[in-house]
């Protein structure tokens, strides 16, 4: 069967690694999905606490896993052996759908496909530590680095990496002037052109602001905060060690949070095509008429991001083999006409193929979330009323529908934070900044972040945000928090 539906998934130009799929019972699957869907994890007791949800979730009846896949070179699936022979089948195509995903988004390109092996290696250098330093000591320090994962640049692996220039004024002259300012032109219209009073102040400026490059530090705001306390903090080797496994770790998952509505239904997508058209017997087409429709289930309040991420995709293919989209389509102003709109173009397969490799959630909502389709799917914003005490529907307005959406999605829907000085007041104390791009900081978070800050860089840490309109500085010495409004 696994051949079958492997060869189903290739005939519709999916493309993925080996993947190897093993059977365990509830109680085994529950465990690896607590561990992040790895079998072999660090310890730490959040891991059995996230066990502990997942098995009473599954005893009660709230909740069930199917299936997990892990993005490595072969991918390892782990299927339920209670689920029936239709649920197996769905799984595993839907699983082949992910592991087209993992190898060809972009988004992917730079993880480590060897993962597997790699937390492996992880849970022993820790438990090693563990063994030399106490369990105690390196389990309290592994909670303060949790709770700093999200303090990353999920950018960072795209970007080149800045080359250190200490040539910032350019060539000088033979009296100390940077020649970088002067123009070109005729010799004799050199002392028009390039006037002795104006070069002397553009290479004044340029001494000071080496001179404050050399003071500032960092010389720009860092955004990746776990590498600037890996280079930067007092820590010892081991706990230097950890800070750079938790980092790797963050960034090695941080695709799979920035994707969540693509993959989903991306792999919602293929498993309904090759289900519908290849698998199915007559018998088996109830049974997973009813799995397939508890997955697309949507409920008042909640984004059930199979759905979502399904429907834009059949969306996108539609409206690239009836052609609407481009200039003409954009510009029809009759609703009718819209409606019918019908090119014939056959494009919308290489068109998802396209978006599949090149998008993440962010750009995928802005490119191609539509009135229409929001129209359609009945899409709406709610907020909470104090009054009725209840959440109720605020907007089913478009842009107000798509700009919650981005919100929710921009930075995992967590605050920017960026590293700005590491020697406040000249006192190696380390002020971050909160930038809010529509994320507001919880008051309660930001203090234990702090305590958790104070505990890795061991002097007094401050971040500044904005509270009721008022910028603000929140900040712990290791004793207490305070919180001031600053001009």
């Amino acid at each position: 069967m696994r051949q079958e539906i492997a060869g189903y998934a290739r005939g519709y130009n999916l493309d993925f690694y080996e993947t190897i799929f093993e059977l365990v019972e509830y109680d085994e699957l529950n465990e690896v999905a607590s561990y992040g869907g790895f079998p072999t994890r660090y310890p730490h007791w959040r891991f059995g606490m996230e066990y502990e949800e997942l098995s009473k979730g599954y005893e009660y009846g709230l909740q069930k896993i199917y299936e997990l896949v892990i993005n490595n070179d072969p991918c390892y699936a782990y299927l339920m052996k209670s689920n029936n022979l239709v649920d197996q089948k769905l799984v595993m195509a839907h699983v082949y759908a992910h592991c087209d995903f993992f190898k060809n988004n972009l988004s992917f390109a730079h993880t480590n496909r060897k993962m597997m092996d790699e937390m492996a290696n992880h849970a022993v250098q820790i438990r090693r530590y563990a063994e030399k330093y106490g369990t105690e000591a390196v389990e309290n320090f592994i909670e303060g680095c949790l709770s700093l994962e999200n303090l990353i640049d999920p950018n960072q692996p795209f970007m080149k990496q800045e080359s250190d220039k200490s040539d910032v004024g350019g060539e000088e002259n033979g009296n100390g002037t940077s020649m970088s300012f002067r123009l070109k032109g005729k010799s004799y219209m050199d002392s028009f052109i390039n006037p002795k009073e104006v070069l002397e102040e553009q290479a004044r400026l340029t001494h000071d602001k080496q001179k404050e490059d050399k003071e500032r530090f960092p010389k720009q705001p860092e955004r990746d905060v776990l590498e600037f306390l890996i280079d930067h903090a007092p820590l010892e080797n081991w706990q230097a060690d950890i800070l750079s496994i938790i980092r790797e770790e963050a960034y090695y998952f941080s695709p799979q949070g920035q994707t969540k509505i693509m993959n989903e239904g991306w792999a919602t997508y293929w498993h309904s095509r090759i289900m519908t058209e290849k698998c199915l017997t007559d018998a088996e087409v109830i049974d997973y008429a009813d799995h397939h429709s508890g997955t697309v289930a949507t409920s008042p309040g909640r984004l059930n991001p199979y759905k979502l991420g399904v429907e834009l995709f059949r969306d996108i293919a539609d409206r690239w083999d009836k052609g609407k989209f481009g200039k003409e389509y954009q510009e029809c102003d009759d609703w009718v006409t819209k409606k019918s709109w019908d090119k014939n173009l056959g494009l919308g397969q290489k068109k998802i193929f396209e978006v599949r490799r090149l998008y993440n959630d962010l750009m995928f909502i802005d490119a191609f979330l539509t009135p229409e389709f929001c129209r359609e799917q009945k899409l709406f914003v709610y907020q909470y009323n104090d009054g009725s005490e209840m959440y109720e529907i605020s907007d089913r307005d478009f842009q107000e529908v798509k700009q919650k959406l981005l919100f929710s999605l921009t930075n995992f829907g967590q605050p920017f934070i960026y590293v700005v000085d590491a020697n406040y007041l000249n006192r190696g104390e380390l002020y971050l900044e909160h930038r809010s791009e529509g994320v507001e900081l919880q008051s309660d978070e930001a203090r234990d972040t702090l305590v958790s800050l104070f505990g890795i860089w061991r002097r007094p840490v401050h971040v500044e945000t904005v509270v009721d309109d008022n910028k603000t500085l929140l900040s712990f010495d290791g004793q207490e928090h305070g919180m001031e409004e600053i001009n």
